[in-house]
């Protein structure tokens, strides 16, 4: 059969033509023509899909933005501080039936439908308010109302430690025991914003924090006029100044670091001690500026009369929480210190059998140091001698060695073993602890007047030094009750790794270093990998927080020399308002509804009341969970934007992204 070849505007040589379309045409039915052009025709299609079907396509970044070189510059994942509005559009999810290549297991399929996209039933979705809408499975999605503003004297509100009603009850109001944890009974807690003080200012960027913060962000002179001749702190024109100073080192903190390093170089600051906890801490000069020294150093104070030492601390961005020294456990692990501080802390440790000084045992590494400067160690009135020859006599009944004592300063380092205890006199006070006893149950657990024993594996003693100890496995891990076995060097590792991608493309795409992040919380730490990661890439610090229901890694975290604290997010964290730049919660609200013991919005304004304004919350959950967190979100005055994981976009877990914005 004859092909029908046009004859119009014939070329002069009709030969060649002809011979020309017969070889074009002997291309055309050649059978490898016909599936390259197949597959060309396949290909194109597929990427119009890609383009055009928001589920299956994972623009993180837009590539319309590309700067010179070829270098694609990101969109914001985020509102611009201060403004409501996106920067960008993002994938949102789908509403309706999910369809694609995996099932919602993650399993591979052979078989799959494109599903019709409505791009209007996106903007339904966000303009729904109040009512209750079915999903599948008869899963009722509760929409949450505008939630209101707490009355003025809720500024400084720490649900736990301000209950005063329960104090009252308790009869307590003359004890320590009062600054203790007394949450609120269920369904009283908190159910509105927390305001903020007049004026309130975007914080002072660290390391200028160090030294100044704004006056109007902690509106409280109590510690200039009780404090002020000690070189604590000052107020000059809109802010305060910190000079560095302390009741015991009023020529500034840096000399007097100076001075312990001298008296016993084997603290070896920033190598053999990373971690330190300070307490009756003030205005935290001895953190801040033992950070400079590459030591990590908690400082801890009572909201006591002098209630903004721990507030002070953390807005000039050094690490801290309300904690005191009572009846419980303190929330840290045992051997979690290389060293302990307390200058003039005001702690009687000979009380009560020593009970309290027990506690900084269980607390202090083996063969780490407590530095003790105080009235006793440099006066000589009879009382205070008294007190001297009883912290002298209880220090060796416990077996630490007082290695130096000059001027007003006392420094002792606790035994590497328990080969002192062993040899001590058969019904020696105080007593060793039950070998039942687990040193690091804390929460909610009522101190005992014993000695912690050392584990017999040496585990916690003989660390590598810093900074190498960060990505170490350290031995501990094998104490961890846990599923896995034998695995846990390549558990710990494989997180460190994770996070450590995750981080780099935070930083890379997402500007996290241009964010002033200073305070930085991790509300399900694991063994620490998010902080790690943080490390080397961002000038922060990061409280690492191990939920009570989920496993005991905090012992690992310390001996990364990282830091942190047990918690249960039933009940609120004890810090003040305002005292954090970035929230991360990885899991945490999946963990938590598995739990069944509080709901979503209990723990979300919770999280506001720490977050400052203009700060960032990160979460990473499944995607109904993100999907009710984001109304809870937008409650609340943040601004949500719903992101992709790194898993791809069939994966269930998503990234919700929140700003709470400035005033």
């Amino acid at each position: 059969m004859k092909s029908e070849i046009p004859t119009t505007a014939a070329p002069a040589s009709s030969s060649s033509s002809s011979s020309g379309n017969a070889a074009f045409f002997g291309v055309v039915k050649a059978p490898n023509f016909v599936k390259v052009a197949a597959l060309l025709i396949i290909s194109v299609s597929l990427v119009a899909l890609l383009y055009h079907i928001p589920s299956l396509s994972v623009p993180a970044f837009s590539s319309s933005s590309t700067a010179s070189g070829g270098v694609p510059n990101p969109t914001s994942a985020i509102a611009p501080r201060g403004s409501s509005s996106r920067s960008s559009p993002l994938p949102w999810p789908i509403v309706g039936r999910r369809t694609g290549i995996v099932d919602e297991n993650g399993a591979m399929m052979e078989d799959f439908e494109i599903g019709e996209f409505n791009a209007s039933a996106l903007e339904e979705l966000r303009n729904l308010t109040s009512e209750v809408v079915k999903e599948k499975k008869d899963k009722v999605r509760i929409k949450y109302e505008k939630y209101k503003v707490c009355e003025e004297s809720k500024r400084e509100y720490i649900p736990c430690l301000d209950n005063l009603e329960e104090i009252r009850r308790l009869n307590i109001g003359g004890s320590f025991q009062k600054f203790q944890r007394h949450c609120p009974s269920q369904g009283r807690g908190l159910n509105c914003l927390v305001p903020i003080p007049k004026g309130y200012r975007k914080p002072i960027s660290w390391p200028q924090s160090r030294d100044e913060v704004w006056f109007s962000n902690v509106p409280h002179s109590r510690l200039v006029e009780d404090k002020g001749g000690q070189n604590w702190i000052a107020r000059k024109n809109d802010t305060f100044i910190f000079p560095g100073g302390g009741t015991q080192f009023i020529h500034g903190a840096d000399k007097y670091l100076d001075q312990i390093s001298q008296m016993v170089p084997d603290i070896a600051f920033g190598r053999h001690t990373r971690t330190a906890l300070d307490i009756g801490c003030g205005v935290a000069s001895f953190g801040a500026f033992s950070m400079q020294r590459n030591v990590t150093t908690l400082s801890i104070a009572p909201k006591d009369v002098h209630e903004n030492q721990i507030q002070f601390a953390l807005e000039r961005g050094v690490p801290a929480m309300v904690a005191v020294f009572s009846t419980r456990r303190l929330l840290y692990p045992s051997q979690a210190f290389d060293l302990i501080h307390c200058s003039r802390c005001r702690i009687d440790w000979t009380s009560d059998g020593g009970i309290l000084l027990l506690e900084a045992n269980r607390m202090l590494r083996a063969g780490g140091y407590f530095v003790w400067a105080a009235q006793p160690v440099y006066k000589h009135e009879e009382k205070l001698r008294e007190q001297w020859a009883e912290m002298l006599n209880l220090t060796e009944h416990i077996c630490w060695e007082l290695v130096k004592k000059e001027g007003y300063i006392a420094i002792w380092q606790k035994p590497l073993n328990n080969s002192c205890y062993n040899n001590r006199d058969s019904g020696a006070k105080p007593p060793l602890c039950d070998s039942n006893d687990d040193p690091d149950n804390v929460w909610y657990v009522s101190l005992k007047a014993c000695i912690t024993r050392l584990p017999e594996n040496g585990y916690g003693a003989n660390l590598t030094l810093w900074p190498e100890r960060l990505q170490d496995p350290p031995n501990r891990l094998q104490s961890i009750k846990m599923d896995a076995s034998i695995s846990r060097k390549e558990l710990f590792k494989a997180e460190s790794r994770y996070w450590s991608e995750i981080i780099e493309g935070y930083v890379a795409y997402m500007h996290w270093k241009e964010m002033s992040f200073r305070n930085v919380m991790d509300m399900r730490a694991g063994f620490g990998g998010f902080a790690s990661a943080l490390h080397d890439r961002i000038d922060c610090w990061v409280m690492n927080v191990v939920p009570v229901n989920m496993f005991n890694t905090l012992a690992v975290i310390y001996d990364r020399g990282l830091i942190g604290v047990m918690h249960d997010w039933c009940e609120p964290f004890d810090t003040y308002p305002r005292t954090y730049d970035l929230l991360h919660a990885s899991g945490l609200f999946s963990a938590e509804q598995k739990r069944n013991k509080c709901n979503m919005s209990t723990i979300m304004l919770e999280m506001d009341r720490m977050l400052r304004p203009s700060g960032v919350v990160y979460i990473f959950d499944t995607l109904s969970i993100i999907e009710e967190l984001e109304d809870i979100a937008s409650a609340m005055g943040w601004v949500p934007t719903v992101r992709e994981s790194n898993e791809g976009p069939h994966s269930r877990w998503k990234v919700l992204v929140c700003n709470k914005l400035m005033p």
